[in-house]
């Protein structure tokens, strides 16, 4: 496993500070998914999770193509939170479009170069902007919300009936419990005891067309989960203290839901005149830029960013 010195409160921040200044000097970026998420991944990379080194090479390499018996080069992301050893953790993304911060994520705990993050959706690179199979740090697609849970229940059974003591974790958004598939896999997994199956949802309450309450009212998320059979936590998701406590849940015979209660733009609060149309940031004028490079990075603790060149 990966020492790192830093505290998981740094890597977070560092986390907002790339994607921050990858959304400035582009003129576009998943910016407040980094302000909801960021302790969430710096907390499951920097503590919770327990990963081998990576095995591939810090600086991605291109799309190689798509899997064929006939392209010996195709590879996933996967090897960037190391092999797939019976005794290691696996981590499944479930949100694609939260690449951008799951790469920083990569960057700021020293398993990918900062290179990688400046291929991000470039032609020709592994980098993609809604992280594919291919893209560092993911393993398939689920790029259609609501199918990492049920990936990772098919992966954590299949793990526990070869008697492999490594958890399946999923990373997943608030926006997920709009579909069934959802709710499904907790069922299925409640119902096969699949108790080495762990989630982390970000909820904060926004999606791609606006306010979650907007698109669906969706309840009382938590009561939902439990009533389908899983063991649900509700914590403040800014709240690193709050994660440690819920992982130790117990939940023999059922799988775990950690519901982290978060604001999509905490530590850039310039970000709120914006809400709720923030699921992709691009700025409306060179005002606005500038205007919120200037607020933003006085927050976080940084120089503006120069994005003359």
């Amino acid at each position: 496993m990966l020492t790192n010195a830093r505290s998981t409160e740094e890597v977070a921040l560092g986390i907002r500070r790339r994607v921050f200044e990858h959304t400035i000097r582009n003129n576009g970026g998943y910016l407040s998914q980094a302000c909801s998420a960021a302790e969430q991944l710096a907390w499951l990379y920097n503590e919770e999770l327990n990963l081998g080194a990576p095995t591939l090479p810090m600086i991605p390499k291109p799309f190689a193509g798509v899997p064929s018996a006939a392209n010996p080069l195709y590879h996933t992301g996967a090897g960037y939170n190391g092999p797939a050893a019976p005794e290691y953790d696996r981590l499944f993304i479930a949100p694609a479009h939260y690449a951008l911060v799951a790469y920083a994520t990569l960057v700021e705990v020293g398993r990918m170069a900062p290179e990688g993050l400046e291929m991000f959706n470039r032609d020709g690179s592994s980098v993609e902007m809604i992280g594919a199979e291919h893209s560092p740090g993911m393993e398939v697609h689920n790029g259609t919300l609501g199918i990492g849970l049920s990936t990772g229940a098919g992966l954590a059974l299949g793990r526990r009936r070869r008697g492999e003591p490594g958890r399946t974790w999923v990373f997943m958004s608030d926006g997920e419990v709009q579909e069934g598939q959802t709710w499904e896999a907790v069922q299925a997994a409640a119902h096969h005891g699949i108790d080495n199956l762990m989630a982390i949802m970000d909820v904060n309450d926004q999606q791609c067309d606006g306010a979650m309450a907007s698109v669906m009212e969706v309840g009382d998320i938590a009561a939902k989960f439990r009533c389908f059979g899983a063991a649900c936590v509700e914590i403040d998701g800014h709240d690193l203290s709050a994660m440690r406590d819920a992982v130790a849940e117990p939940h023999e015979g059922r799988p775990l839901i950690i519901l982290a209660r978060t604001s999509p733009h905490h530590a850039m609060a310039a970000l709120g005149e914006r809400f709720p149309r923030l699921h992709y940031v691009r700025f409306k004028s060179e005002a606005e830029r500038a205007r919120m490079n200037l607020s933003i990075a006085a927050e976080l603790g940084i120089a503006p960013i120069d994005y003359s060149h």
